[in-house]
């Protein structure tokens, strides 16, 4: 798994997926296959440290590959997201994380991701018990994307009062993934419920509660930056799509006879705003993915941090709102039959409007504001006890 990674070979795999997404989607066909061979290629080791055992490329490079891999296929790029975050912690910890993670990394095990949970309140109730030397894990989680296919499922838990991290084994009786993600986007996320009863867990995977704003810092921006880019991709594939869909259509609503759409001033209006949604999405950001990465290459500085971190907020209010705009305009060049199901133009919008919901976007703007004018970014409480 740590040979240096064949951008050849990637680009044939998204070429073999890309024409069946749609299909993929309509279907609910879960994503096991792409994703085996995906870990094949050696993707989720491309933040691996060489002194580690990895070959690993920038952050920026990183979240290249996650834009071109969300344009063929956006739930796909979504699922990687737990794991790249997980990952980018091992690489936060530096001499101090065990070897032990960065060996399965490396074999290729996957890292899912189970935080929230369905209550009244945010109040946890996902808990460790104790029996002597045994760890055992109870509880129900909910949004659990890529957990379905994870070899390893990372999540907050109650240990007595406190809130802690820990990674459970997806490969015993005591854990259950269920694929009943409701929502009317991005469905092959696995984005469902996650039950652990009685699970075993290791002392050594428990984490407990970090103080270090540095840490949150680069792992908020992390975990957020990785839906943009699956947005920015979304909006290279709604392009591709749009682009596709025209230049083989000769007639125009309204106009007799052979009317080509893309000589149409107008389709080509709508065409020019897709370009540019999905050019400015992917550069925005690339951009802080470099910024970044450099930030956390060598000394890392708290500050730094958060300053990036604001960015990251800032891109929140402007790229889904770029590209939601330009997957609703894309309709404009084809009438009725744009909205057929075979083209499927529709799950752009539906995909791009469930990813900007995970973390609501008027939330990160007022946070901004908050920092413009007070100096301060607000206390982001994960539930706890």
């Amino acid at each position: 798994m740590s040979a240096a990674f064949d951008e050849a070979a990637f680009e044939a795999f998204l070429d073999s997926i890309r024409t069946t997404a749609a299909e993929r989607e309509r279907e609910r066909r879960l994503l096991g296959p792409q994703l085996a061979e995906l870990r094949e290629l050696g993707f989720t080791t491309l933040r691996v440290p060489a002194e580690r055992g990895g070959d690993p490329v920038s952050l920026e490079r990183l979240f290249a590959l996650l834009i071109r891999l969300a344009a063929a296929d956006p739930s796909l790029a979504h699922i990687q997201r737990g794991h790249l975050a997980f990952v980018e912690s091992l690489r936060v910890q530096g001499a101090d994380a065990p070897q032990l993670w960065w060996d399965r990394v490396l074999a290729g095990d996957f890292v899912g991701n189970a935080q929230s949970e369905r209550q009244e309140t945010a109040r946890l109730e996902t808990r460790i018990s104790r029996d002597g030397d045994e760890l055992r894990l109870s509880g129900t989680k909910y949004y659990t994307t890529g957990s379905i296919y994870a070899d390893w499922i990372h999540l907050s838990a109650l240990d007595g009062d406190e809130r802690v991290g820990v990674t459970v084994s997806a490969h015993q009786d005591g854990v259950r993934s269920v694929d009943d993600w409701d929502g009317f986007g991005q469905p092959l996320t696995g984005s469902g419920t996650t039950t652990f009863d009685a699970a075993r867990i290791d002392a050594d995977d428990i984490v407990p509660p970090q103080t270090d704003a540095a840490r949150w810092h680069h792992l908020g921006s992390v975990y957020q930056l990785t839906l943009l880019a699956v947005i920015a991709g979304i909006a290279q594939r709604a392009l591709d799509d749009t682009v596709d869909f025209v230049r083989p259509r000769r007639r125009t609503f309204g106009f007799a006879g052979e009317t080509l759409p893309r000589e149409d001033p107008l389709v080509q209006l709508v065409v020019g705003e897709l370009s540019v949604a999905a050019a400015t999405a992917r550069r925005l950001v690339l951009s802080v993915a470099a910024e970044l990465g450099r930030a956390t290459d060598g000394e890392v500085d708290a500050g730094e941090l958060q300053e990036l971190q604001l960015e990251v907020f800032r891109l929140q209010e402007v790229v889904p709102a770029l590209v939601l705009d330009a997957t609703t305009r894309l309709f404009e060049v084809g009438g009725a039959s744009a909205v057929g199901a075979g083209p499927a133009l529709d799950r752009h919008w539906r995909n791009v409007r469930t990813i900007a919901s995970h973390n609501p976007v008027i939330q990160r703007t007022r946070a901004v504001g908050q920092w413009e004018l007070n100096g301060t970014l607000p206390d982001w409480k994960a539930p706890g006890a």
